[in-house]
């Protein structure tokens, strides 16, 4: 554990990655390049200038989960303090924290806040973000863990009282099949029968809008998708030139999800001089999965949960009906 400075003592930041960050970078290279189809996980994307141009993303016209989101958080965090009477809440991928400002000020303003745990593995805005929510709210107890949520779990304090465990922003739909399964068992067997699960989830809807909030008319999301090949490039040493992969963004509506990829624009070679001189051969148009982003319907999501051993407890759209935030908890034993 790491405490911040004296003129902030109550925030304390727990690093995780230090050791292990570009081990797994490694691994996860090795094993997705040398795949067919290609693929490369998007928690690489969060280098210091992903999460800064995710922070873009977020803003652009296009890109409405952020703003359908924050609009439920605005009309329902006092429904969602007062329903859950938390007193610690634990942001999985926090990111800037932005919305969550929201939800914290009510459970503030319930008198039963006591501590935010943020976890991210942008450790750089990590430390950012604690520092501003305690500056932001005074007397709070912060305590962030730069971390890996799939495999750090373990790190975030023992709470006292009733917590909620947030996982915003649709960052669910990015794990599909038995990745999610394996994700929402993991959260669940973390929570206490007085602790909540507040999911965000983006819903099923018609190709247009979900293709254009993953490509944007300015290219940001473009920018973020290639920024995982610099981030390679950086800690890995290698020579993926960004300019030769474009950068794509489809609707598959069997699926249910956008998938995101990178599409080599010409034949190439690439060399990965720290994965012992790895060569990876690119035909022109072969593609690297980057990201998947699942849509939901309410009966989806219940099946999900009910998987991991949870039980829907509320749930609520954005008035557009784009958008949901959802409370579930540990199912009773019979």
């Amino acid at each position: 554990m790491t405490p911040l400075p004296d003129t902030a003592p109550d925030i304390t930041v727990t690093t995780l990655l230090a050791d292990t960050s570009q081990r797994t970078l490694a691994d996860d290279v090795l094993a997705g390049l040398s795949a067919s189809p290609k693929t490369l996980p998007p928690k690489h994307f969060y280098d210091s200038v992903g999460a800064e141009l995710f922070d873009q993303i977020c803003d652009l016209p296009e890109y409405y989960p952020t703003r359908a989101e924050r609009e439920i958080l605005v009309t329902q965090s006092a429904q969602i303090a007062q329903l859950t009477g938390a007193t610690e809440l634990v942001e999985l991928g926090a990111g800037s924290a932005d919305k969550t400002r929201v939800l914290l000020t009510a459970l503030s303003e319930a008198g039963t806040l006591d501590t935010y745990v943020p976890m991210d593995v942008a450790e750089q805005q990590l430390r950012q973000v604690c520092e501003a929510i305690a500056d932001e709210y005074p007397g709070l107890k912060v305590h962030g863990v730069a971390g890996d949520f799939l495999r750090h779990m373990d790190a975030v304090p023992a709470s006292e009282g009733p917590r909620i465990v947030a996982l915003l922003g649709g960052t669910v739909g990015n794990f599909i099949g038995a990745d999610r399964a394996d994700l929402l068992a993991g959260i669940s067997a973390a929570l206490r029968p007085t602790d909540y699960l507040l999911l965000g989830t983006d819903l099923v809807k018609d190709r247009a809008p979900l293709e254009a909030a993953y490509d944007d008319s300015q290219g940001v999301t473009a920018a973020f998708n290639r920024n995982v090949l610099q981030v390679i490039n950086r800690e890995l040493d290698a020579d993926f030139d960004l300019n030769s992969f474009e950068h794509i963004a489809l609707y598959n509506e069997q699926e249910e999800q956008i998938e995101m990829r990178l599409r080599s624009t010409l034949a190439q070679e690439v060399t990965i001089k720290n994965l012992s001189a790895l060569r990876v051969v690119f035909e022109a148009g072969e593609e690297i999965l980057t990201e998947v982003s699942a849509k939901f319907t309410p009966e989806r999501l219940e099946q999900d949960l009910a998987g991991a051993g949870l039980e829907l407890a509320w749930f609520e759209t954005d008035s557009a009906g784009q958008f949901a935030l959802s409370l579930s908890h540990p199912q009773l034993s019979p």
